[in-house]
């Protein structure tokens, strides 16, 4: 199977005491150390040198004082010149003004994402369990608390939960997903339906979802399509035209596949895959969008069929092949792999927006891939254009009606967004890189080496949220809030991506706070180094 390779993929996330870490099981081998104590060179920037001597920097409200610093350390493979614009477009690219938000919206992939009752709610796959996020901004899906609503004893459909979509019949939310007993062959599609109206459930199970004819088939990726006041069920499943590959089927009811399914062919860059549906209607054309390539490699892309205003979607031949790609690889923005999409309205109505996983390297993995959105423009012929996908550090335009008061960005250079209330300190062992490219916000990062450096990061607020690169040659990072105990965070990845997230706090009384940053010296032994970096913080202020 090629979406999933492995449950592992999975970022771990260990919430204790204020600590998010998050941890992949896909690393690729480790890399032959760099020297001791010198500088070490990643994938992407370097490790550097560490300086000494030089006086600490001092970042506040989007201006930058303090003296000397020391030169920049090695280069990296992946550096190179950030991109001026992630590739949305001019208009929804906002490099200095609030209000706007940035990526990642959550670690994982696979994401579904809806607005309802004054809050988005966002799923992606976490392996053994369902949870959800919710948040009254985009940006505020960052730093949300996990909500678990779906556990199960049944150990023939507990392992390798995946995919959730979920909609809103009839006084419930159905939850849509696939779930196994440890062996992907035995995927199967499942439903859970709530006990009222919050999309955070209770939950209870209601049925295994089982095309008559097709009991004894892998299914995955199960979405609702609703044609002339019909439900009908899409999903990615395998029989005598494939593994991998797109069907259709009546339903009865939100529980109940009640026909026998159709196969939906359908072009791709890759012959190997077909998967993730998702469904966009649009002035009654229904536009089914579905991924291609395998989900670890940097072409995974979107392509997309067409279905007319009142077609029966059983009947094959109604849909209708749109020509290539329609959402892809961004190389100058840092974006490969964009896909497993799902859509969502603006919370007033009027806009389209597509939600995506990426991954920020060209390696081929199926670690890190994380959560982004975008919005889409509708072209005169009727037909969706979803633009680029943006770079994850890009400040871009909210969807219309999202209230967007938080969070508020703070970059570890000068090159800050102005608005809030927060500053970063940096001693004299950390200095200022610039070969990130297009992996760091504003193409810079902070690093340190050096045992005990320490950067101090003060900030009013509820949370604080900090992302940097992770990479072959980082080390262990010990964080401490307001005073508290140390909790650490490994930075080590390979291959190695930008924009991973260090450390959410817990939630905090609004008020001024200070989190610290210190360098432990410390590495796992894949590791060639012990460097550390601050890239940017993200500050919540609900």
């Amino acid at each position: 199977m090629l979406k999933h390779q492995t449950s592992s993929f999975v970022s771990l996330i260990l919430l204790s005491a204020g600590l998010m870490l998050f941890a992949s099981c896909s690393s690729d081998p480790a890399t032959p150390s760099a020297p001791s104590g010198g500088a070490g060179s990643g994938a992407i920037g370097g490790g550097g040198a560490t300086a000494s001597g030089g006086t600490a920097t001092v970042i506040q409200g989007g201006s930058q004082s303090g003296g000397a610093g020391s030169s920049s350390g090695g280069s990296g493979a992946l550096g190179g010149a950030p991109s001026a614009d992630g590739g949305e477009g001019g208009s929804d690219v906002t490099p200095i003004a609030r209000p706007g938000f940035r990526g990642p919206l959550n670690s994982g992939p696979d994401p579904f994402l809806t607005f309802y009752s004054g809050n988005y709610y966002l799923g992606t796959t976490q392996g053994g369990s369902l949870k959800l996020w919710r948040a009254p901004t985009l940006g505020g899906l960052l730093t949300a608390d996990a909500v678990t609503v779906w556990t199960d004893t049944d150990t023939t459909r507990n392992q390798q939960i995946w995919a959730p979509s979920f909609y809103l019949f009839d006084g419930h939310w159905y939850l849509y997903y696939t779930a196994d007993d440890g062996i992907d062959d035995h995927h199967r599609l499942q439903v859970i339906e709530s006990d009222g109206t919050d999309p955070l459930g209770p939950y209870h199970y209601k049925a295994k979802l089982v095309p008559p004819g097709a009991e004894n088939y892998w299914a995955i990726d199960p979405v609702i399509l609703i044609q002339t006041g019909k439900k009908y069920m899409v999903w990615s499943g395998a029989g005598s035209e494939g593994h991998n590959v797109l069907y259709v089927a009546p339903m009865s009811n939100a529980w109940t596949i009640s026909g026998a399914r159709v196969y939906l062919a359908a072009a791709g860059g890759c012959p190997e895959v077909r998967e993730a549906p998702a469904i966009l209607q649009h002035d009654g054309t229904t536009f089914l969008s579905y991924s291609t390539c395998d989900t670890g490699k940097p072409d995974y892309q979107l392509w997309m069929l067409r279905l007319a205003s009142g077609a029966d979607p059983l009947v094959a031949k109604n849909w209708q092949q749109v020509s290539g790609a329609v959402f892809a690889r961004n190389d100058a923005g840092g974006v490969f792999g964009p896909g497993s999409n799902g859509f969502f309205k603006s919370p007033d109505g009027s806009e389209d927006w597509l939600v995506y996983h990426g991954k920020n390297t060209a390696t081929v993995t199926y670690g890190r891939r994380t959560t982004r959105a975008g919005k889409i423009r509708w072209q005169a012929d009727g037909t969706p254009d979803f633009g680029m996908p943006a770079n994850v550090t890009d400040t871009l335009t909210l969807p219309a009606g999202d209230p967007g008061d938080s969070p508020f960005l703070l970059d570890d250079s000068a090159a800050v967004q102005p608005g809030g209330d927060a500053s970063i300190a940096f001693d004299s062992a950390w200095h200022s890189e610039n070969d990130c490219g297009n992996q760091c916000s504003a193409g810079n990062d902070h690093i340190a080496t050096q045992t005990d450096a320490t950067a101090t990061i003060a900030f009013t607020g509820t949370r604080v949220a900090l992302l940097s690169v992770h990479d072959v040659d980082r080390g262990i990072a010990a964080f401490s809030l307001d005073g508290g105990a140390e909790k650490t965070s490994d930075y080590y990845l390979s291959p190695g991506q930008g924009s991973q997230i260090d450390y959410i706090s817990p939630r905090l009384p609004s008020g001024a706070h200070q989190l610290k940053v210190r360098v432990t010296g410390k590495k796992n032994a894949a590791s060639s180094g012990t460097a550390i970096s601050v890239d940017r913080v993200e500050v919540d202020t609900r």
